[in-house]
């Protein structure tokens, strides 16, 4: 094995050349000092960003096919990887340098005089900066502090970086982890584990999904009519058809067009947009999940997604009890209680509270306890008395059942009770995670629903949905009874992970 300098420390235990610079004019100078040596590297006829590197390994591959070595130990076995510095020290005639991949595995390359030559490990410590892509190409060893290394018989650069890394031994403040979401991938591991967490959830609503028949649809996101949810738009204009066009608030309409159609069980995982406020738990740009089942109702739909969620828990964390970023254990497992709106509110008031309630006591008991309410309906003041006195308390995931009609246009009336809906919204942790319905199919019914919206939007209220014309034309067709279903693909993730949904969302829209 190739002698190593007593010792020498290994790279993960090192600290880096390059720390943070403190202002700008420091990462100018950093700058300034990079790009010359990239400019060296041209100049001499080398590459300084190379198309294809000899990589034979990830350096995930290597660690896996050699998971315990003895310290001081030679495998015999040559490998080329390729991974970012993220640690460096340079000494006489030896340096270490730990290489990170994309996943966050790391591995420590050694370059030695006796291995590469005097003049390679020259341009090594004249070229080589924190934050460089590198390829080393040598022999799979463990250094005498039991490091798994490699013992480099050549190097080459595979990407220079003209800007420092930030200070890996420091926590990233959370603007720079929101605006500058590459650098919080490189430098924290929570960072990495919730996108992959993200995409294993993503996989797991499509296979529970399949097994149960549904095929995955696309539907428009310039539509000419926004409608489907109680949301204000954002509006564009299409140059092409010279015409006010706005970006989809909900898929819904089209999904039922394709029930109508004759496909019974669809969903699809889309990008909204809603043109309101931004807090822990809304961003203006938001994933949605969106299902609709023929012949099937809400409480159904609330099996289906209770299915839907603990299997996706399963697949992040190997148990619907899942562990969040603080180290909480949040169990979302078991059978979840079904809470009537109506009841639950009469019992946290003290007063029972029913669909003929006049649209006087709900005032008057709003008032009391300084709930207020914008354009007011009996279904408004309902709802947002509950959650002044009921949303706060749950804490296990709780289908909360029975809205309001006047806040649900496009929702079945209760099969048993006049005045309110077949809807469930579920909580967990306190805030809705998902909807579901029996859906309204009679046209006639539907119309009249649309018409009422379009007098509220004339009162001011600028969520109320339009008259569709031609989502009713599809529904004088004949749409069977359907169930459906929406959530929340980001806050899916907030259940899953416990963080805000700024760290769910990978690159999320910050002013």
């Amino acid at each position: 094995m190739t002698d190593v300098t007593p010792g020498a420390p290994d790279a993960t235990s090192a600290t880096p050349v390059t720390q943070t610079p403190e202002n700008g004019e420091e990462v100018a100078e950093q700058k300034a000092v990079r790009l010359a040596k990239r400019e060296r590297m041209l100049a001499e006829g080398g590459e300084a960003y190379p198309v294809v590197l000899p990589i034979t390994h990830t350096i995930g591959e290597v660690r896996a096919q050699f998971p315990e070595l003895e310290a001081d130990t030679s495998t015999g076995v040559t490998v080329g990887v390729a991974g970012r510095i993220v640690h460096l020290r340079n000494t006489g005639k030896l340096c270490f340098a730990a290489l990170q991949a994309g996943d966050g595995s790391r591995i420590q390359a050694m370059v030695s005089l006796a291995e590469v030559g005097q003049e390679a490990l020259d341009r090594w410590k004249e070229l080589v900066d924190l934050g460089d892509h590198v390829f080393v190409a040598g022999e799979v060893i463990s250094s005498r502090r039991g490091e798994l290394s490699i013992m480099a018989s050549e190097w080459k650069m595979a990407a220079k970086a003209i800007l420092p890394l930030p200070n890996l031994h420091s926590e990233l403040n959370e603007e720079t982890r929101v605006r500058q979401r590459y650098l919080d991938l490189i430098a924290r591991e929570q960072a990495r584990t919730t996108v992959i967490a993200r995409a294993t959830t993503v996989q797991s609503l499509r296979q529970t999904f399949a097994s149960h028949g549904f095929l995955e649809v696309e539907t428009p996101m310039l539509q000419t009519i926004h409608g489907g949810a109680a949301a204000r738009p954002f509006v564009t204009h299409s140059n092409a058809f010279d015409t006010e066009l706005f970006l989809r608030i909900a898929p819904e309409l089209f999904l039922k067009r394709a029930v109508v159609g004759g496909l019974e069980r669809v969903f699809e995982i889309n990008r909204n947009f809603r043109n309101e406020g931004a807090d822990s738990t809304h961003s203006p740009e938001f994933a949605m999940l969106e299902a609709y089942q023929a012949y099937g109702d809400y409480q159904r739909m609330a099996d289906l997604t209770q299915e839907l969620i603990q299997n996706a828990a399963i697949a992040v964390a190997g148990s619907t009890t899942v562990t969040w970023a603080d180290g909480t254990e949040f169990d979302l497992g078991g059978e979840w209680e079904r809470m009537p709106m109506y009841a639950s509110l009469s019992e946290a008031a003290g007063v029972e509270i029913t669909p003929e309630t006049s649209l006087g006591e709900l005032a008057a008991l709003a008032e009391k306890v300084d709930v207020e309410v914008k354009l007011p309906t009996h279904g408004k003041y309902v709802e947002e008395l509950w959650e002044h006195f009921v949303k706060g308390s749950l804490e296990r995931p709780t289908f909360v059942m029975d809205f309001p009609v006047d806040t649900s246009p496009l929702v079945r009336a209760h099969r048993d009770t006049p005045g309110v809906v077949e809807k469930w919204d579920l909580y967990v942790r306190g805030f809705e995670l998902a909807t579901g319905y029996s859906e309204l199919v009679d046209p006639v019914i539907q119309r009249e629903r649309f018409v009422e919206q379009a007098t509220q939007a004339a009162r001011g209220d600028v969520e109320a949905m339009r008259l569709d014309e031609e989502f009713l034309r599809a529904l004088e067709h004949g749409m069977p009874p359907t169930m459906g279903m929406g959530m929340g693909i980001d806050r899916l993730l907030m259940a899953i992970t416990g963080l805000g949904i700024r760290e769910t969302i990978l690159f999320p829209l910050v002013k």
